[in-house]
């Protein structure tokens, strides 16, 4: 059973979904946490908007919470690129006076060695397959996608760049956790990019390796009790399901982990 949050939570999801009337992009995540006393908000950036253009979202989004709420501040859990988003809005933007804690999910904070790799293809290649991500998420939602823009972020270079012009704000704690899977084959759904990204930077949770993903605080590789591990879609149980029925060392149901991190965050006095 969790205890009791002082601040309510704003879950930021990352790229390539989104939050929707219907469909979740945390899965039983959210339902588990209001379970056990979590009051839960959502951050409804694009998908596949800036950093910048979804930080000014997330801003305005954070002091809608606040006004709506009367809480002084926010506990913040985020996935992948989320966590850049949000970083950005309490750093750049100013809103640290809002947030009590950042928890980043697999955040590319470091960047990706793969992407460095991939951007040495053919310009046009890239600008092809961004163009395509951009026109299906604006169907799903998105007002101005930018997949390009967002693909560059995620180099090694820029996230440099982004570090130095985003530092840690003193008054937020921050907190990271890593995720891999035992086997590219571990999650289907991530075979291929697993793949790409073991050759070059080796194990990861199909799309981040540990490297990219270790911040301030950080929690370590989070591992579970299969022989699968935890894959970049298992972080935020899209299959709405446990991991495994086993038992023993490592977590069995992603929910867990969350209720785990808000035990803790609580008894950091958040």
């Amino acid at each position: 059973m969790s205890k009791k949050l002082k601040f309510p939570v704003l879950l930021v999801h990352g790229m390539g979904f989104r939050d929707s009337k219907h469909i979740n992009y945390w899965g039983r995540i959210p339902a588990k946490l209001e379970e056990n006393g979590c009051k839960i908000y959502y951050g409804n950036q694009d998908s596949n908007g800036t950093i910048e253009s979804n930080g000014e979202f997330l801003a305005q989004k954070i002091k809608e919470i606040i006004d709506e709420t009367g809480a002084p501040k926010l506990n913040v859990i985020a996935h992948s690129k989320g966590g850049l988003d949000i970083r950005y809005a309490i750093s750049t933007l100013k809103m640290s006076k809002y947030i009590a804690s950042l928890t980043t999910i697999s955040t590319p904070h470091h960047g990706s060695l793969t992407v460095d790799k991939l951007f040495k293809l053919p310009k046009f290649l890239i600008k092809l397959v961004a163009s395509c991500s951009d026109i299906w998420l604006r169907i799903c939602g998105d007002e101005n996608p930018d997949a390009y823009e967002v693909f560059k972020t995620f180099t090694t270079d820029a996230a440099k760049e982004f570090n130095r012009n985003n530092p840690d704000e003193p008054e937020v704690y921050y907190q990271s956790y890593a995720f891999i899977m035992k086997h590219v084959w571990s999650d289907m759904l991530m075979f291929i990019p697993g793949l790409v990204v073991r050759f070059f930077e080796g194990p990861n949770d199909g799309l981040l390796a540990p490297r990219a993903t270790a911040w301030t605080n950080f929690r370590g590789i989070v591992t579970s009790n299969s022989g699968r591990g935890i894959s970049h879609c298992d972080e935020v149980d899209m299959r709405r399901k446990k991991l495994t029925d086993k038992q023993g060392e490592g977590i069995n149901d992603i929910t867990e982990f969350y209720v785990g991190i808000v035990n803790d965050l609580c008894d950091k006095g958040f």
